[in-house]
Order: C-alpha cells, then sequence, then structure tokens
C-alpha cells in the first residue's frame, strides 16, 4: 500500500529527530563560554561545538577501529561536568595527566620538577623569580601534587582568573564529556537584539581552538 504524504512527512521528522538527538548525545555538543576564565583564547560570547566520540569508550575493537578515539592529552581544551555540581559544564586546559607531579612556583608551572611550554597562559601579573613565595595563594605557589589513576589537573588559560584543579582538586575521567573543536559563532558580551549585527566577532568565527 502507498504511504500517504501526511506519513511520509511525520516519518521524515520523525527520523530527522532520532538523528538529532543522537547526534546530540553521542557526538557533537554546542557550549557557550559564560566566563572569562580562558581569555583571551576563549571569550565570554563564544559559542563552540564540542567533539563528545574523541574520548568516549569503545567497548569492542570493532568499535576502537570504526570511531575516532584517542587518549587525552596535556594540553586538550575540555568541556567536562564540575565536579562540585555536575549540573553545571565547566571548560579548561588539561595540564596533569595520571601520574604526574604537578606544582606551581611563582606561577610557573612544573611537571614532574620540569617547567612546561605553557603557550596559552595568560596572567594579569606574570611570573617572576624574584618574586618572594605566598604560599597561601595558589594562583602563585600550588602542589607538589600527584595526579591519581584516571583523573586529571586542569587550569583555565587566564591564570590569576580561574576557579580550576588549584581550587577544587583534580577531575575524574568520567566526567569529560568532550574536546573543544571550533568556534562557530561568537558575539560581544552584552550585545543587545539591535546592535546584534555590530557586536557578531566575525573574525573569530569558525576560529580552531588551540
Amino acid at each position: 500500500m502507498k504511504k500517504s504524504v501526511a506519513r511520509e512527512y511525520l516519518e521524515s521528522f520523525l527520523i530527522a529527530v532520532i538523528l538529532a538527538l543522537f547526534v546530540r548525545t553521542w557526538v557533537f555538543q554546542a557550549f557557550k563560554i559564560p566566563s572569562g576564565s580562558m581569555e583571551p583564547n576563549l571569550q565570554i560570547g563564544d559559542h563552540l561545538i564540542v567533539n563528545k566520540m574523541e574520548f568516549a569508550p569503545t567497548a569492542s575493537a570493532i568499535e576502537r577501529v570504526l570511531l575516532p578515539h584517542r587518549d587525552v592529552h596535556r594540553g586538550d581544551v575540555i568541556v567536562f561536568k564540575y565536579p562540585e555540581d555536575p549540573e553545571r559544564d565547566f571548560i579548561k586546559r588539561v595540564i596533569g595527566l595520571p601520574g604526574d607531579r604537578v606544582e606551581l612556583r611563582n606561577k610557573r608551572v612544573l611537571i614532574n620538577g620540569q617547567p612546561i611550554e605553557d603557550p596559552h597562559a595568560f596572567y594579569l601579573d606574570p611570573p617572576s623569580a624574584a618574586r618572594p613565595a605566598r604560599p597561601t595563594d595558589v594562583r602563585e605557589e600550588y602542589g607538589p601534587v600527584t595526579v591519581p589513576d584516571r583523573q586529571f589537573f586542569v587550569m583555565g588559560d587566564n591564570r590569576d582568573n580561574s576557579q580550576d584543579s588549584r581550587y577544587w582538586g583534580f577531575l575524574p575521567v568520567s566526567y569529560v564529556k568532550g574536546r573543544a573543536l571550533f568556534i562557530y559563532f561568537s558575539i560581544e558580551e552584552g550585545a543587545s537584539i539591535a546592535s546584534l549585527a555590530g557586536g557578531i566577532r566575525w573574525s573569530r568565527i569558525l576560529d580552531r581552538v588551540r
């Protein structure tokens, strides 16, 4: 029996909804930068696409072959469930991997006793070897701590203005939702409907997250 036009439209709509839900749940997620903790690399009003498949666990060898998958690397910008309130999503950069000994000395990050290349870090008050240590300020002096198995140490690029692992501890691998890929839209903070076009940061659109 030939399907009616209405039924064909309904089936097409349902398939589209199912595909959209699949993509939203398992493949990609949109994320909006809500704070300045990743400035200047990621700014308030940046809208990102997050790859949720890259770090997803695979159940079989076939899945590992067919699905793009890799381990989390130091330097990855990831979106995750905030450990102190899992209903909220945070975004930070991975600094310490399982087994790493992490410490800050005069704001400089050391991994296993060696300073790391940190090109994305931004400081309101730059690190200085001559500055006296202030042990009570974790923005300057922290650790050393060893990252436990299946956990990460994460930090915001805006090192003087970021609530990160220095304050709330390690991030469980199970809380990682995905890796930030690129900016698909960006608008100035506080832009109104009337000034929408003028508030769009055209130069940032499609910028890859580094």
